[in-house]
């Protein structure tokens, strides 16, 4: 076997047709049907399924390895650059929105001066949706929400961030300097939705002050439910850095009484050996965050 038929494959696995994967690799649809067959051969079993373009269950095995080796193949050019004191290759990052909102544009400017040759690109998504695929090697790290109990990655916290509720003029505790958990649950509230780190821990710790939240709506996403704040659907409880103070409106931050902030981290997998161009980013992350964090309201460096 070869990176072509590999790269194929990961191809046919991700578009779901022969075609687009040779759009995606620039071929010919020709060429990835002979470098998939070809590896089923090796192989002796069947990667794709004919019928609907998707990994059989071997193809699922073989894609995983392949992600893995692809992963070390880029690590082991960027590595070699290093050795000629120039550090190069593509790194995958995944950054929770609220935190992409302050952090992106430093980070992409720290490493545009120190290090042009490193091309980096940027997926904007939630805890829930980067961690599967930082663990499939889709990404090579990702800031995310903490804790984090997934034993395949590993974790070091960046910053911690205040929990606060966002609340539109037209609420009845737009009028409060501070609320605490007995008062936020006599008001139905905006709220991240159950099974999330945000939401299950907030929940732990209104049990712990004897009460349960009430949830107006539920959403998986912080932007979308600061949004909904901001217009005045309702108040909702947010990480610090989901309310920035320029976004306009009328509407206030309100510090919660009795509550634990969150903890943001930046995760890695556990296995193989980060390429030269990932440690850069990783420390261009470090010192973006002990530089511009203090600037941002609620959020106070670790790293």
């Amino acid at each position: 076997m070869d990176l072509r038929q590999l790269r194929a494959l990961l191809a046919v696995g991700e578009h779901r047709s022969f075609s687009a994967a040779a759009r995606s690799l620039h071929t010919v649809q020709s060429n990835i049907s002979t470098h998939v067959s070809r590896l089923e051969r090796e192989l002796g079993v069947c990667l794709i399924d004919r019928a609907t373009n998707s990994l059989t269950e071997e193809g699922v095995v073989v894609a995983e390895r392949a992600r893995r080796i692809e992963v070390e193949f880029s690590g082991l050019e960027s590595d070699l650059a290093a050795l000629r004191d120039e550090i190069r290759g593509v790194v995958r990052i995944g950054i929770i929105g609220t935190t992409a909102r302050w952090l992106v544009a430093p980070l992409l400017q720290w490493i545009a001066d120190r290090h042009p040759a490193i091309k980096v690109v940027v997926l904007d998504a939630t805890t829930t949706s980067l961690v599967p695929q930082l663990t499939r090697g889709q990404l090579e790290m990702s800031v995310i929400n903490l804790p984090l109990t997934e034993p395949d990655l590993v974790v070091e916290p960046l910053f911690d961030e205040e929990r606060i509720l966002v609340a539109p003029a037209s609420h009845p505790l737009f009028d409060r300097s501070v609320v605490d958990f007995q008062t936020l649950s006599d008001h139905r509230l905006l709220l991240e939705a159950v099974g999330t780190t945000f939401r299950d821990e907030l929940d732990a710790q209104a049990a712990s002050h004897g009460v349960e939240l009430q949830a107006q709506a539920e959403v998986d996403g912080m932007r979308l439910l600061a949004s909904l704040a901001f217009s005045g659907f309702g108040a909702a409880i947010l990480p610090a850095s989901a309310a920035p103070g320029w976004i306009g409106g009328e509407w206030k931050r309100i510090p919660i009484e009795g509550v634990a902030s969150r903890s943001v981290g930046l995760a890695r997998r556990r296995r193989g050996l980060p390429s030269a161009a990932e440690r850069a980013v990783a420390e261009a992350i470090r010192e973006v965050v002990l530089a511009n964090a203090p600037d941002q309201y609620g959020i106070h460096p670790r790293c």
